[in-house]
């Protein structure tokens, strides 16, 4: 356990225990980590997006405060971080009435763009959803790793020690994932 870790898994373990001077403790800890996803969440969203970094990780944190989670380390909490942003924003673009597969909206989407960090071409997080959800539908862990991967922005090892498996069951898995996605993401653009 590195040194951030050891003391952020204490927090977390204090903050399960209902100590709420602890989550004061662990914002400060996590803050520009929770803000460097966000920014990696917005990063793939469209212009015009009206919401920015700092109201996703408050409103995300908001969210996360009083979640009723079984708290483990510094990697499980940013991975439901992650999630929570990533529905955070699901739940923005639905509530502002984007149409689930958009006429003029349409534009070709390839998960290279999908997982690249910053500087990728906007892509409808609703099409994202929707595919994850499909891959969820059978694979679970699959969707997991890439939800982790992709919109989490977290490492390897991270994802094996959020998900208890090795790291090269994470690589392996991520690839046969990533192939899927591809050929999915491919069937719902429209040709150019």
């Amino acid at each position: 356990m590195s040194e951030i870790e050891a003391p952020i898994t204490a927090l977390l373990v204090r903050w399960r225990g209902g100590d709420q001077e602890a989550l004061d403790s662990l914002t400060s800890l996590v803050y520009d980590n929770l803000r460097r996803i966000a920014a990696r969440h917005l990063a793939r969203e469209r212009s015009g997006f009206t919401l920015c970094a700092t109201e996703v990780v408050h409103e995300a944190y908001q969210r996360l405060a009083h979640a009723d989670v079984s708290w483990q380390d510094r990697a499980h909490f940013l991975a439901v971080a992650s999630r929570q942003m990533r529905q955070l924003l699901v739940d923005y673009a639905r509530s502002k009435g984007r149409r689930k597969r958009g006429g003029d909206e349409w534009r070709r989407v390839t998960l290279a763009e999908v997982g690249e960090a910053g500087g990728a071409e906007p892509i409808d997080i609703l099409m994202v959803e929707e595919v994850l959800e499909r891959l969820a539908g059978f694979d679970r862990r699959k969707a997991d790793i890439v939800d982790l991967m992709v919109f989490g922005g977290l490492t390897g090892k991270d994802i094996a020690d959020v998900m208890s498996i090795p790291e090269h069951t994470v690589w392996r898995e991520w690839r046969m994932a990533r192939a899927w996605l591809h050929q999915e993401l491919k069937s719902l653009t429209p040709p150019s």
